[in-house]
Formats: structure tokens, sequence, C-alpha cells
């Protein structure tokens, strides 16, 4: 006998999370039917393994009707006994906005789940397929095509959380009709039959295919083990070729890569190691598109450079270097005092000195005030992007050349160390 949809459930939440299950859990719930169904799914599990849920919808404000979808959630929540709150977003019109409010949901939520260390999103089989022929159209490669991980860390503002996906092997009609059954109250989003949207072009284009979605999400878990395994091998040759620059035994925060070493590697392998190169410097999420970032290597192995994802690629006949592009931190600056403060997300300082002093990168106006610059200083393009202290217009200290014990520099990448940060891409 087949096992029932909260049977299912319960293994894979044992699978993802077990078997010492965390005290508090969160769920994204938007009031639609996949994630209304994970809410009923979930309650009935926590219910047995005495796991407190706490349920949260992000009102995007998009549609007249969200502020009333988000009240149904709350409503079924007080039904059921879960604490629930709602989280409201504003689109300022720019950029596209999807993406703007995906990301927005991601950082509304961490702001909010205070200590929760893992967050249940409702993704489906159905979405795993849809995202398959999404990046397919767009030219993606295996790291593109893999699926959609079943669970995925997010760098938070103060501690990283976990996006915990346990309905990726499910289809969309069976989670419908499970609620259908057991009257569970849902709305069908407007935006989902939308053909402007990407996702409802890649949802009527599988429709129109007549493959389902498993063939799909099959292939995308194959594609997810050739990932691991290129990956592997990509750390294997950074390891040899990758060094995470020091100056004075001083982090500067740049990565040199062994030009000869690298040019001998194949070429999906130098993209790879590039694009977690990139990734790591900016701190960025996500990996660079893929005709840009071939574009690059390209001229990165003809003895070229450029800008890319927030960094800056510069190439001398025995390194490729690879560090913080200034025009992505011009501008960002941050009062500093005893109390430890983060710039740029992987530079942490603190000072003795009195209050008035700011943290910001040395720029062109600090480099013309630095003095002693040693001999084996990384290139101006580089060091100007450096974390400084100012007192004003004035240069007080810099990184990692002139530094004094009354300023205290820890060098953190929320990726953590190079190497291991290609190891889980």
């Amino acid at each position: 006998m087949s096992e029932t949809l909260p049977e299912r459930f319960a293994a894979r939440m044992g699978h993802l999370l077990g078997p010492d299950f965390p005290t508090d859990i969160a769920l994204a719930v938007s009031g639609g039917g996949d994630s209304m169904a994970m809410l009923a799914l979930a309650h009935d599990w926590a219910h047995v393994f005495g796991v407190k849920l706490w349920v949260v919808t992000v009102d995007h404000g998009l549609r007249a009707d969200s502020a009333d979808e988000a009240a149904m959630v709350a409503k079924e929540c007080a039904l059921l006994g879960h604490p629930h709150e709602t989280l409201r977003w504003q689109w300022h019109g720019e950029g596209n906005l999807q993406d703007a409010a995906r990301r927005a949901r991601l950082e509304l939520i961490d702001q909010w789940r205070g200590k929760i260390a893992h967050v249940l999103m409702a993704h489906t089989q159905d979405d795993v397929a849809e995202t398959f022929l999404m990046r397919l159209a767009r030219g993606s490669g295996v790291e593109g095509l893999s699926a959609m991980s079943d669970m995925r860390s997010v760098r938070g503002q103060k501690a990283p959380f976990k996006v915990v996906r346990p309905l990726t092997r499910e289809a969309r009609a069976d989670l419908r009709h499970h609620i259908n059954t057991l009257k569970v109250p849902y709305v069908d989003d407007p935006s989902n039959d939308d053909p402007r949207f990407d996702r409802v072009k890649a949802r009527q284009a599988l429709a129109g295919l007549g493959i389902e979605a498993a063939t799909f999400t099959a292939t995308a878990e194959r594609m997810q083990r050739a990932s691991v395994a290129l990956s592997r091998r990509a750390a294997d040759v950074a390891r040899d070729c990758v060094t995470q620059e020091k100056c004075d035994y001083m982090p500067t925060g740049d990565l040199l890569i062994d030009r000869d070493r690298f040019a001998e590697v194949e070429a999906d392998t130098q993209l790879r190691i590039l694009a977690a190169a990139l990734q790591w410097v900016s701190s960025a999420t996500y990996r660079p598109r893929a005709s840009a970032l071939e574009a690059l290597l390209d001229r990165a192995l003809s003895g070229g450079g450029g800008t890319l994802h927030g960094a800056r690629v510069m190439v001398t006949p025995s390194k490729i270097r690879v560090s913080r592009e200034y025009a992505a931190v011009d501008g960002a600056q941050t009062p500093i005092g005893t109390t430890e403060v983060a710039w740029d997300t992987r530079w942490h300082v603190c000072s003795t000195k009195p209050e008035g002093l700011t943290l910001r990168a040395l720029g062109p106006d600090g480099w013309k005030q630095a003095v002693d610059k040693p001999g084996d200083l990384p290139p101006h393009d580089a060091a100007i992007t450096f974390p400084a202290v100012f007192a004003g217009d004035r240069l007080i200290a810099w990184h990692p050349i002139h530094t004094s014990p009354e300023f205290q520099v820890r060098f953190a990448p929320p990726a953590g160390q190079f190497i291991t940060f290609l190891e889980s891409r």
C-alpha cells in the first residue's frame, strides 16, 4: 500500500530535520493552495512531534485582495492554535518585480524570525519543473538546471538560517486534493495565470508539452548530482591554485589565482572557480549569468580583465586577482565606536577612540593621504576598496597597512573561507 500524503510529509521532515527536531519552526504561508496545504500537514505533524509552529505571511501589497488573504491565513492559524504575523512590503517600482518581491520576502522573514533557524516554504514538484524550464530557456548549464534544493542556508542579518522545502517531491494537484478534502480555505492568486510572468509561461508550456512535472524534476535531480561532483572537482583544483591574499599577515579580502595552473584545467572548472570567486568577494547570493561569466573568463585567460557581479578581475603575468569593485562600495559608510560594526558584510571594526569616526572604503581621496605604502601593496584599484577609518575627510587608519591598537579589524566573510564556500556551491 502506498504512503499517504501526511505520511510522506512526515518522512520528508524526518529526513530533512530529524531525528532531533528543532523546538520551533517557522512557516511562510501566503494563503495559496500549496502553502495552506503545507500548514495543514505541518499542523498534524507538529502535534505528534511536539514542535511549536510560528506562521508568517508577507503581504506584498500588489493586489487589492492581498490584505484579505493574509487575514484568512491569520484566522486559520487562530483556529489551529498557531501564532501568526503579517509582514508588509511596498514595491518602489525599480527592477524586476518578482525578483524584488522574493528578496524582500526573505529579508522580512529574517527580521521577523528571531532565533528560529528553520523556515518552511511550500515549493512543489511543479515549481521545480517550472524553474527547470525557465532556466533552460535562459541557456543555463548544469548549475542552473540543478534541482531546487530541499534545504539551503540563507545569510541573515544576525545569523544564517535554513529555508526548508519539504514538498518538492509532491505534485500540486495532490496538495489541492488534500486540502479540498479537508475543506481547508485557500485562494488562487490571479497572477498565477498572468502570461506576463515567465513562471506562468513555463507552466503553460509544461501543460502544452504534456510531460509530467516528475520527468523534469528527475532530470533536475540528476543535474544536481552532476553539479555536486563538478563542485568537488573545482574545490580540489582551487586548493592548488587559489589563495586568499594576505599583506603583513593581514587578509586583504582579495583572491589570487595562479594563471599557469588555472589555464591547465577544463573550462567548466575554470568557470566554477571564477563564479565562486566573484560571489565570495562581493558576498553575492547568486551566481552571475553564464554569458557574462564566460566572456569575463575569456578576457582573463587572454590577459585582460573587467568587472562583474560587484567584483573586479585584474590580470598580471602570474596571477588573476579578484577584488571588490570600488563602484560597489563607493558611498557605503558606517559610524564606528566601541561596539563592533560591519561594513560591506565582510569587515567588522570597532575602536577605542571617541565617537565621530566613520568606516568606509579607502577610496582615491584616502589613497592620496596614505603614507608608508609598501612595495608589495595590492594594486591601486584593489587597495581603494579596503576598509578605512576617517574623521570627516581625514584618513585615520586603513586596513591592512596602517592599523593601530586603537582599531580592531576582523575579516569575516559571511560565506566563510573560500574553499569551504566553493565546496558548498
